[in-house]
């Protein structure tokens, strides 16, 4: 009998470590593919740099929004498996990326939007905006990496 609880709890551990790794992929290889591949490749294959800005933001919402949940899921399921340790350095990393994806999506972002509508983007406000949401994303990206690359308790990368 308590043979067959230790596997079930295995089970279960492994299964969610599992689930973990799949929103840890999706928001981290989400944040790499579209702020360094495809962002880019708009900027360098559309004529019209208002349209790649426009459908770039689109892409980054998306990315925000995905990031929201899967910060709110993997910080859970850190705090289910380590209810000693609530604030690890996991937490931790998690909790900087979901601030920083909460200052990009809902301070940056409506900011950069609203001075492209008044036709200021290019000049030094614009810039200095787009470049404090570009700190952040880059940030957020390595923070990701981190967590991709880094030994959970097991001594399993991710």
């Amino acid at each position: 009998m308590a043979k067959e609880i230790w596997k079930s709890l295995q089970s279960a551990i492994s299964s969610r470590l599992v689930g973990e790794r799949i929103l840890l992929t999706l928001w981290v290889g989400g944040l790499w593919t579209v702020g360094y591949i495809v962002a880019p490749a708009l900027f360098a294959n559309l004529d019209d740099r208002a349209l790649a800005g426009t459908l770039a933001g689109v892409m980054f919402g998306i990315m925000a929004w995905i990031g929201l949940l899967c910060a709110a899921l993997l910080l859970l399921s850190n705090q289910i498996r380590n209810p000693q340790h609530r604030l690890n350095w996991r937490a931790l990393v998690l909790l900087a990326m979901l601030v920083l994806t909460l200052i990009g999506q809902f301070l940056l972002a409506p900011m950069i939007a609203d001075l492209r509508l008044a036709g200021v983007g290019g000049q030094a406000e614009f810039a200095r905006w787009h470049g404090a949401a570009s700190l952040a994303y880059l940030i957020t990206s390595v923070l990701g990496l981190v967590l991709v690359v880094a030994p959970d308790q097991t001594g399993r990368l991710g």
